[in-house]
């Protein structure tokens, strides 16, 4: 027999879905939360800070601390670390604030769809990009993502690899992507999936190019040169390559995102590398020219997830089509 659900006569309590209720599912007291202190919650989190948040809700700042306490009793631990000046989140905090966000979206799709309002909610994807990875490349990688049947909203963080792997394994990413994979030193567990691989093109400007094109590589000696930022592996690639054709350059950049790198080659300040496999993008998109190209620096690219077997539909599309063309020369 199917159990019954039913409000709890002897608590006394208000039966509001929007207040807390105490029912009984097969002689068991079933707990509900209360979703006005989870709305609270979830406003001061969005908008950074109970004042903000007041206004927001049109409450003052000490009802709304106080809702947020009733929160934290009720859920038994701390949302917000207040040792510190600012509203920082727990890990709790952290977690609870994603699925408030999961409930108020689904609030309002449910609206939407009953109003008759155009609706079909999009398959979310949450991507962590490194500063290192060319704009364009993740422009490829992730374009098969929009592909598939039922839509896509995607969204797109960048930082340091170190930073992204912390947000992979709190579950706030659905992959990173990056050109360096995660070592066996790395105390989070994730799992490398490889996209694949390319040489480097060397582009200037017209000027530059036709100045350091002939005699290619040797012809980079004393070429004013735009490098990534020391540490990166491309960066420690490009100066073996470097030293062992005897080419010595003038370092006159270095950057950490690589899209800035090449606006400033756009403007003539120095011959830059590129990966091989997007040399017609960034011919076109900043009015480049090749000076050569080596197979001996290779930029390699992997999607990192917390699963060894990927699930999301998104990153199966990407993954596949990075290998089966993008990379596929």
């Amino acid at each position: 027999m199917e159990g019954k659900l039913r409000p709890e006569r002897t608590s006394g309590k208000e039966i509001n879905s929007l207040r807390t209720i105490d029912l009984i599912y097969d002689g068991a007291v079933v707990e509900w939360l209360n979703y006005h202190h989870l709305l609270y919650f979830w406003t001061v989190v969005r908008e950074g800070t109970v004042s903000a948040a007041g206004k927001s809700l049109r409450l003052s700042q000490p009802t709304i601390s106080t809702q947020l306490r009733a929160l934290e009793d009720q859920l038994g631990q701390p949302l917000f670390d207040r040792t510190r000046r600012r509203l920082v989140l727990t890990e709790a905090g952290r977690v609870a604030f994603r699925y408030a966000d999961e409930i108020f979206g689904l609030g309002r799709e449910m609206l939407e769809t009953l109003k008759d309002r155009p609706s079909g909610r999009a398959l979310e994807l949450t991507v962590g990009l490194t500063f290192v990875v060319p704009k364009l490349v993740a422009h490829r990688l992730l374009r098969p993502a929009f592909e598939i049947a039922q839509g896509i909203r995607l969204h797109v963080h960048e930082d340091r690899l170190p930073a992204l792997l912390a947000r992979l394994a709190n579950h706030e990413l659905d992959m990173v992507v990056s050109d360096a994979p995660v070592g066996a030193e790395s105390n989070i567990r994730a799992f490398n999936h490889p996209l694949g691989q390319s040489g480097v093109t060397f582009f200037a400007t017209p000027a530059l190019a036709s100045k350091y094109r002939r005699g290619f590589p040797k012809s980079l000696s004393g070429a004013p040169m735009l490098l990534p930022l020391a540490g990166s592996i491309l960066r420690r690639d490009l100066e073996r390559w470097l030293s062992r054709v005897e080419v010595s350059p003038s370092v006159v950049g270095e950057f950490d995102d690589s899209a800035l790198l090449k606006v400033f080659g756009q403007s003539g300040f120095g011959v830059f590398a590129g990966p091989s496999v997007i040399e017609d993008e960034i011919r076109s998109q900043y009015g480049l020219q090749v000076l050569g190209r080596t197979d001996e620096v290779v930029e390699r690219f992997y999607a990192i997830t917390v699963r060894r077997r990927i699930e999301h539909p998104a990153v199966i599309a990407v993954c596949e089509r990075a290998r089966q063309e993008l990379f596929a020369g």
